[in-house]
């Protein structure tokens, strides 16, 4: 009925490009099949970006588990920089080959949406952004999209199927199909203040048919104390200048003694209109910059087979390891050692590749995406958003 393929048919290696179904074919029927080492790494970002966040993890690592293979991988969340592997796998070349179509597919796009997510709520600068991106994807995937910007930053989605998955309430305010069926936007946030729950932050759509200025002012003196925000929605064409719209929203809202009604903007929300609306907005609503999202272009690659480094021109033989200082946060890419290195700065590193799978089994166990959340934000605290 719907295009998308069951869970049964990923877990199996059922969606897979056909030359690695011919590659197992020949490696088995000839006897060739050995056992290597493989990284995923990127080589360069979408839209030259300094650094990523990686996610698809939990997917991943479902996706592998049972295999008869080792699996190190970073973290998920774990803000990440161009040429450094990801994951190493170890095992017979013919037990994952027919896999890496769909681990790639996890990586890249819940990598690029989480990225997204978190040059956002960066460019914010602690204000709220929330993922209302659902629309504009194909609706089998909207748990992945929802929760990679969840974990990416932002601090809610819309949709409720995902908001209970990822034990948040989920945020909406009213669409403009609601005013044009009541008529009016007083009325249309007075009917939604007295059906909806209480503890449902009223939120009014203020630019459906009339002025925001004084439709801000209409809806503020009718709610008083009830009416958390008003919501700016205006469409191209009507906007002019955004941020004097919302310059004059708070002056007239302040001015007749609503300054606790914020201002929530969405609609076309992307990095550069965070930056330039961030000193007045107090949340935005951010769609299809966020779902569509550039993948984060990931390539798998074999770099030891048998004990012996090797790997195709233009790749670096050898497993590798990255290393991080936690004191000062620099990092290093070396050959793949026991050893623990030291900082340029004098304290012990910190291995950033660590056993997830070994010889098939899940051996540490995976956070929740709250957790998730909290580390990317706090990673992200200390980078510039166009500069490492």
């Amino acid at each position: 009925m719907f295009h998308f393929y069951c869970q049964e048919k990923i877990k199996n290696a059922s969606i897979t490009d056909i030359y690695f179904n011919r590659t197992v074919k020949i490696i088995k029927s000839k006897n060739l099949d050995k056992r290597v080492a493989a990284e995923i790494r990127a080589r360069k970002f979408p839209c030259n970006y300094p650094w990523a966040v990686l996610a698809g993890v939990e997917e991943a690592v479902n996706l592998l588990e049972g295999l008869k293979i080792n699996v190190w991988i970073m973290s998920e969340g774990t803000v990440f920089y161009p040429m450094e592997p990801v994951l190493l796998i170890e095992g017979s070349y013919s037990e994952f080959a027919t896999y890496e179509t769909s681990l790639l597919g996890f990586l890249c796009q819940a990598s690029g949406i989480a990225t997204r997510a978190a040059r956002c709520k960066k460019l914010a600068g602690g204000k709220s952004i929330y993922h209302f991106g659902a629309r504009r994807m194909h609706p089998a995937i909207t748990l992945m999209i929802d929760r990679a910007s969840y974990i990416g930053g932002c601090d809610g989605v819309a949709v409720e199927e995902s908001a209970r998955f990822l034990r948040q309430e989920a945020i909406g305010t009213i669409p403009h199909s609601l005013v044009l069926l009541v008529g009016d936007t007083l009325k249309a946030t007075q009917l939604f203040h007295q059906v909806i729950d209480p503890q449902v932050k009223r939120v009014a759509l203020i630019d459906t048919m009339g002025d925001e200025k004084f439709e801000a002012i209409r809806v503020a003196e009718a709610l008083g104390k009830s009416l958390f925000a008003v919501r700016v929605d205006t469409p191209p064409s009507r906007r002019g200048n955004i941020v004097e719209i919302l310059k004059e929203l708070r002056w007239e809202l302040n001015l007749r003694g609503h300054q606790h009604v914020q201002l929530f903007v969405s609609g076309g929300i992307d990095e550069n209109k965070i930056r330039a609306l961030s000193s007045i907005a107090d949340a935005f609503g951010v769609g299809t910059w966020i779902s569509n999202a550039p993948v984060v272009d990931f390539s798998l690659d074999i770099v030891e087979i048998e004990g012996v480094p090797i790997a195709k021109k233009g790749k670096l033989s050898g497993r590798k390891q990255v290393w991080v200082c936690q004191s000062c946060n620099f990092r290093q890419t070396t050959p793949w050692s026991e050893n623990t290195p030291l900082c340029r700065c004098g304290k012990k590193m910190q291995p950033l590749l660590k056993l997830m799978i070994k010889e098939g089994k899940v051996v540490q166990s995976l956070p929740a995406p709250q957790k998730i959340r909290e580390f990317v934000l706090h990673q992200i605290e200390k980078l510039e958003i166009d500069g490492v």
